[in-house]
């Protein structure tokens, strides 16, 4: 077994006590009607001593280079000051180059970058042009690269026809894989957790890995070090395609990045504490106006084969409400002519986080939903004396945390990650303007603050108007299976009572009764026609 690997039997028991305990703490535990609870979080204990390990076994292939490291600890230093393993120290100020922040990692740094050929190459003379891919088993530089209290993640592309040895491929645009290291990992329920096929010429390497395809990602879990990790490729079960990928063509770049992975950094800090689940505060005033109907009350038969929601009370993160001001509402874009109100600025909010989509989410019926919940700016309001100026087309949109922005120039959507000792999740927002975002500079790294306006609400599908005025807002978690989504339907509840200071009414289906305008709402506003709707199209 390798240094820090581990055996799929003790992954396996550690996830059925993870699942057990999750099950336990919701009988012991019933929530009232209208509580909201927060999450709870398992922290893995890291074998240092194991990566150091591995380490000076990488090292020691380049003689040259390995009786420069430091592998004997310092015992003259406090047990967590990094000078206590230098080594660890004088690696991570090679990497530090080309990952900014890698020492911030809590947990060993695994990438695909070999440091020891890389310093070997440098005392040989090697000239300044030569490529960082050569160092990087022929990936280009790092996208996209984020170390913090919780863990780290990166992501790496590697181009059409590179590596030698490589398979030839349809897919004509360079792949992207992504590797997330955690020592913070979520516990939900989740029945489909845990599974997936060996890789037979891995296993001398990662005795524990499974490969499984979930929610439009092939991903590849091991345990390494104590540590969860997961390489994940977006494509799609399907016939390979040149512009679509299929997950067959994934597997030969996700198996080399796999093949090429070494220690590149991180630095041991004290351990991170499990988080428990609580019962969450919420504003003892009543709101007059606000209201909303129960988690997984999705408008009927608008479900993936017409099944129903999920319901799910847990508001996984508190978060400032992400349009900048109210009211502001949850409901369906694709459906909302099969509601009862057609009116999509009224109250009460309707969950659409399992409408029928051709989008993998495992929380709802049939393993098919949305992802996330659709949200709409209120209607501007006539003008009149003393209002202030509305332009329905400059509905801000704010970071609902403090979080670096994961998103290259190309993308249609935005993701801001909050990696802290007591959270590792992203919330994703989409239909804002590419081309805006990347003049506000809305691109992999940048740094945003909670409440700080990141652009607009828009329509953007694919092309200017290709949806209706809205933004899709959803959240991922980090688990032993990787990120996945989960319903954000009562986080939004609770961010939303939060910046109105008030707390809403939970309606029910048999109470609802006719829908609540806001005063300033104008009725004569309409969606259009949704052409796709309950098709399973490509709308978010």
């Amino acid at each position: 077994m390798p240094p820090g690997g581990e055996t799929v039997v003790g992954n396996g028991f550690r996830f059925v006590s993870q699942l057990l305990a999750s099950l336990s703490l919701l009988i012991a535990t019933p929530l009232a009607a209208d509580e909201f609870r927060s999450p709870s979080l398992t922290a893995l204990r890291v074998d240092w001593r194991a990566a150091l390990d591995q380490l000076r076994s990488e090292i020691t292939t380049r003689p040259r280079v390995a009786d420069d490291f430091i592998f004997a600890p310092r015992r003259s230093v406090p047990r967590f000051d990094p000078r206590a393993m230098p080594a660890l120290v004088q690696l991570n100020a090679i990497s530090s180059q080309f990952f900014t922040g890698i020492a911030r990692s809590p947990v060993p740094v695994l990438l695909p970058f070999d440091a020891a050929a890389y310093l070997e190459a440098q005392r040989n003379g090697a000239p300044a042009t030569t490529a960082l891919s050569r160092y990087q088993a022929d990936f280009n530089p790092v996208d996209m690269f984020d170390a913090g209290p919780a863990g780290y993640s990166a992501t790496f592309s590697f181009e059409p026809g590179a590596g030698e040895g490589m398979p030839s491929r349809v897919f004509a645009r360079p792949v992207e894989v992504q590797i997330t290291g955690s020592a913070l990992v979520y516990d939900i329920a989740d029945p489909a957790g845990g599974k997936g096929e060996l890789i037979k010429p891995l296993t001398t390497l990662y005795p524990d890995l499974r490969r499984f395809i979930r929610e439009g990602y092939v991903r590849y879990a091991f345990t390494r070090f104590g540590v969860a990790y997961v390489v994940s490729v977006q494509c799609l079960d399907s016939v390979a395609k040149p512009r679509r990928l299929a997950c067959k063509e994934a597997y030969p770049v996700a198996e080399r990045f796999l093949k090429a992975l070494r220690v590149a950094g991180g630095q041991r800090m004290r351990p991170l504490m499990d988080v428990a689940s609580s019962i969450l505060d919420r504003p003892a005033a009543r709101s007059p106006d606000f209201s909303y109907r129960p988690s997984g009350d999705i408008i009927p038969n608008t479900g993936y084969r017409k099944q129903g929601g999920h319901p799910d009370v847990m508001a996984y993160a508190q978060i400032r409400f992400p349009l900048e001001k109210t009211p502001a509402f949850v409901r369906s874009q694709s459906y909302s002519k099969r509601d009862k109100s057609d009116d999509p600025t009224v109250y009460p909010w309707r969950d659409n986080f399992c409408e029928s989509r051709s989008f993998e989410v495992w929380q709802c019926a049939g393993g098919y939903g949305h992802q996330g919940e659709d949200i709409r700016a209120a209607d501007c309001p006539p003008p009149g004396e003393g209002r202030e100026p509305c332009d329905p087309k400059q509905r801000g949109v704010v970071a609902v945390r403090d979080a670096i922005v994961i998103r290259a120039a190309k993308d249609q959507a935005a993701t801001l990650q909050v990696n802290s000792r007591t959270e590792h999740i992203r919330f994703r927002y989409m239909h804002m303007n590419p081309q805006a975002m990347n003049a506000g500079g809305l691109v992999n790294g940048r740094i945003v603050s909670e409440g700080e306006k990141i652009g607009v609400v828009s329509n953007y599908l694919d092309h200017p108007a290709g949806t209706s005025m809205h933004l899709h807002f959803d959240v991922q978690v980090f688990t032993r299976d990787g990120w996945i989504w989960v319903s954000p339907y009562i986080t939004l509840v609770s961010a939303y009572e939060r910046l109105i200071r008030a707390r809403g009414r939970e309606v029910g289906p048999e109470i609802a009764g006719a829908p609540q305008p806001v005063a300033h709402t104008l009725p004569e506003d309409v969606i259009k026609p949704d052409l796709r709707e309950g098709s399973s199209g490509e709308e978010n």
